[in-house]
């Protein structure tokens, strides 16, 4: 894994974004982006607007489609407590995996307290009951836990003997009990899940995609913030080809780093077909942000080609496991101790990656969904 966080680096909390670039005067495709070749060690500082121009005729850019929910409810427990809900990954119609969190005047913080079978009240009406931790499955790495949509319940392992109080649990498997469409009830009752560094609400316009078409994902796959309609019109116009996948995200570990849980997945044969052909003929295959490296190297076989698939993935990319299709990646700025770092490093090498970083700190880069972004090209 990468080394650690202590001998990295440091983020200075000044560099964390707390607002979306709108708000700071910029556009979407105005934010900084530092662009680093991992062959020779170059880097550039350039703004985000400069993406379609660095790419050429054949190379493939791959978005993931996935629309952000309004994932934050507020609940009341049995004994008159608040509690923020984080509806994280849905299972099946009424099965979520689900995060507690306390509210707070800035964001939430984690709330490890709760227990099986206890009730939360949300709006409305509707009610949310906790059924047993969620786990993992065993081998966070093994292609073989790709399971098929319609096995949905199957997705990680629930213990068994989860009975009452359970210390120190993060995500629990919940049953979502509505009296209206899902949709209609996050517009109503639901916002953006927000943490602390962001000083404010902002409507859930902030955090989607220009080319999100398939809501499901808890927070925002912020890699591909930056992109605007001009961004999409100038990559064609090049003989750019953009391609679309799926992957809804769960949410973030932001205090414990955690690897990410199972995810599902979809990945149209069209954009298999185009990915193959790229990698067939030695093209850049760029991955607008980690989701998409997750979806394409989970559906990749050893030597690098590409299934259309869809279905549940917990795979963890990492030097003990390095990319086998993607050579390229679009993404913002990691936290010093996320273990997205080690899928930059499988991609990049740990010598580029920390001077690359050790770079973005000093030239005041800002972090998180609302900041800047980092091209990581051969």
């Amino acid at each position: 894994m990468i080394a650690s966080p202590a001998q990295f680096f440091e983020l200075p909390k000044e560099l964390e974004a707390s607002s979306p670039p709108e708000a700071r005067g910029l556009s979407r495709d105005e934010v900084r982006m530092m662009v680093s070749h991992y062959s020779n060690d170059e880097i550039v500082h350039t703004t985000f607007r400069e993406f379609p121009y660095l790419l050429e005729a054949g190379d493939v850019v791959v978005i993931n489609t996935s629309g952000t929910l309004n994932a934050a409810l507020d609940g009341v427990r049995a004994n008159g407590e608040s509690v923020e809900v984080h509806l994280s990954t849905q299972i099946d119609r009424d099965l979520w995996t689900i995060e507690l969190r306390r509210p707070s005047l800035r964001g939430s913080t984690p709330m490890s307290d709760g227990h099986a079978c206890e009730t939360i009240e949300l709006a409305d009406g509707a009610q949310l009951r906790l059924l047993a931790p969620q786990r993992r499955t065993n081998n966070a790495s093994s292609l073989s836990n790709v399971t098929a949509r319609d096995d949905a319940t199957s997705i990680g392992s629930v213990a068994a003997s989860a009975k009452g109080h359970a210390d120190g649990v993060r995500l629990w498997r919940a049953r979502l009990d509505l009296h209206e469409p899902l949709d209609s009830y996050l517009e109503r009752h639901g916002r953006p899940i927000r943490y602390g560094y962001v000083n404010q609400p902002w409507p859930i316009e902030y955090y989607q995609n220009v080319y999100a078409t398939e809501p499901g994902s808890a927070e925002m796959p912020s890699a591909g913030r930056p992109f605007t309609t001009e961004t999409i019109t100038r990559l064609v116009a090049r003989g750019i080809l953009v391609v679309p996948l799926i992957l809804h995200t769960g949410v973030a570990s932001l205090e414990s780093h955690e690897a990410p849980y199972e995810e599902f997945f979809r990945i149209p044969a069209t954009t298999a077909h185009v990915v193959n052909a790229a990698h067939a003929n030695s093209r850049r295959i760029v991955a607008v942000g980690t989701t998409v490296v997750r979806a394409l190297e989970t559906a990749a076989d050893e030597s690098g080609l590409v299934t259309a698939r869809e279905g549940w993935t917990d795979l963890v990319i990492s030097p003990s496991r390095k990319p086998r299709t993607v050579n390229a990646l679009l993404t913002g700025m990691h936290e010093p101790k996320a273990t997205h770092l080690a899928m930059i490093e499988a991609l990049a090498g740990r010598a580029h990656v920390q001077m690359a970083y050790h770079e973005a700190v000093n030239e005041r880069y800002l972090w998180h969904e609302f900041g800047d972004v980092h091209l990581i090209l051969p």
